[in-house]
């Protein structure tokens, strides 16, 4: 592999420097300048130039929440689709949830998952494991053959349903804690929410559409809390949406106990009053939430209370979305989109700068997930997985372009902030100016 320099970036937002990639690895990091041509610095006269000219440099990004559909259902994303999707929109490593067709509930499953990820390239997939089997919430799945697999899985959730029964949710936590591994809970008492259909509030009342209270997330999340707590196991909430459960978050990690929680990008940005539209392209679980809880969500994300961003991105063909709201899917894409909506609402309020977003959306992901190689500083000795991105930019979001299969993105034709133009995995160029490599 040929050396690249990346010239005059902003290192997680800092001063203008020159980055040197030598194969998988940074080979240096110096002022702007330093790195030369003449052989007498740090020797870069066989490499690469990429004019970076101010733009922003972070570690390639993590998700935690990923939803590639392989195997099963292909007709929504691929593998190959996915991982084209994630590096087009920063990422280096993505988690693909279990909620697949077989389910990934045993070791070949997601070694299939695993090595279709392999193949394909564009980003390292890390399969995460089913808690039960089926998705049953009856029986714990294989939950020691798959962290022993060749895929070495650390996460297990099986999100799309809660683990609603707490002694299986106790003996997941128990079995994990052996291998320092996570469940990730999707937090929905089913009863709560049974025949929901958006946010229950003042919006669901005028519309005649089922609500889905926010007591439902966070009933279930004060349970886990303790059960962690009570286990001395590690706990990660999915999509966490409401005020509420931000400050249930807030007081076990005040307590010391092992806990850690997740927001996506439209979590952030999109509320409930877009249902109004009736459009399916906002229907989502959890449900879009009220400008309040947003609020909620955007300060504990800044302040440390939510760990990090994931997207849930959640793939679905034309005829999942385009009929009436009631018997639409729940899920919107969001690999492409993903650091633009961090960068509006996160960056461009002032809550985070762009060292917290190397922190929200590589550092700590990486960090929960136990994976190896990503969510690494940006300095030398360390792998190139590296993102460089054009904050300046602004662009109407136009889902034909999108490198997914699917193309139900509640942002489309909304104008976003920044774009990648550039994507490294261990030095190799995923995404150059933008486009697929």
């Amino acid at each position: 592999m040929s050396k690249i320099l990346i010239r005059g970036a902003k290192v997680l937002g800092g001063e203008p420097q020159d980055v040197l990639i030598d194969g998988e690895t940074i080979a240096a990091t110096a002022r702007q300048g330093e790195i030369d041509w003449s052989g007498t610095g740090i020797e870069a006269a066989d490499a690469t130039v990429v004019e970076a000219g101010g733009q922003i440099l972070l570690p390639g990004l993590v998700d935690l929440h990923t939803h590639l559909r392989e195997p099963g259902r292909e007709d929504s994303e691929t593998v190959l689709t996915g991982t084209r999707a994630a590096a087009v929109g920063g990422f280096t490593a993505v988690h693909a949830m279990a909620n697949t067709f077989p389910v990934a509930d045993t070791a070949g499953v997601v070694e299939q998952v695993w090595r279709l990820g392999k193949e394909s390239g564009y980003c390292d997939v890390q399969p995460i494991g089913a808690v039960t089997v089926g998705l049953e919430g009856k029986k714990l799945a294989e939950l020691g053959a798959m962290h022993d697999s060749a895929a070495g899985v650390k996460v297990f959730s099986d999100d799309g349903k809660c683990v609603d029964d707490a002694v299986i949710m106790r003996r997941a936590l128990e079995y994990v804690k052996a291998f320092d591994g996570v469940v990730a809970q999707h937090a929905q008492e089913p009863r709560l929410t049974e025949g929901a259909q958006m946010n229950e509030g003042v919006v669901s009342a005028e519309l005649g559409l089922g609500g889905w209270p926010a007591v439902a997330e966070e009933s279930i999340i004060a349970r886990d809390v303790l059960l962690a707590a009570h286990v001395g196991s590690r706990v990660h909430i999915c999509h966490l949406s409401t005020a509420g459960s931000v400050e249930i978050v807030r007081w076990a990690k005040s307590k010391g106990w092992n806990v850690t929680a997740e927001v996506t990008p439209h979590h952030l940005l999109l509320t409930d009053e877009l249902v109004r539209s009736y459009n399916p392209v906002y229907k989502v679980n959890p449900p879009l939430r009220t400008e309040a809880d947003v609020m909620a969500l955007r300060e504990a994300l800044a302040d440390g209370t939510i760990d990090c961003v994931a997207t849930d991105h959640a793939p679905h063909p034309h005829e999942d979305k385009d009929c009436e709201w009631a018997a639409a899917a729940m899920g919107m894409v969001g690999l492409e989109t993903a650091l633009s909506v961090v960068q509006q609402t996160m960056v461009e309020t002032g809550l985070i700068d762009w060292a917290g977003v190397a922190d929200r959306m590589s550092f700590r992901p990486a960090a929960i997930g136990r994976l190896d190689g990503h969510g690494r500083p940006v300095s030398a000795g360390e792998p190139a997985n590296l993102t460089l991105v054009d904050p300046a930019y602004r662009g109407v979001v136009d889902p034909a372009g999108f490198a997914s299969r699917s193309r139900n993105t509640p942002y489309e034709g909304r104008e976003l902030p920044g774009r990648v133009t550039h994507t490294f995995l261990r030095g190799r160029a995923t995404v150059v100016d933008g486009k697929l490599a």
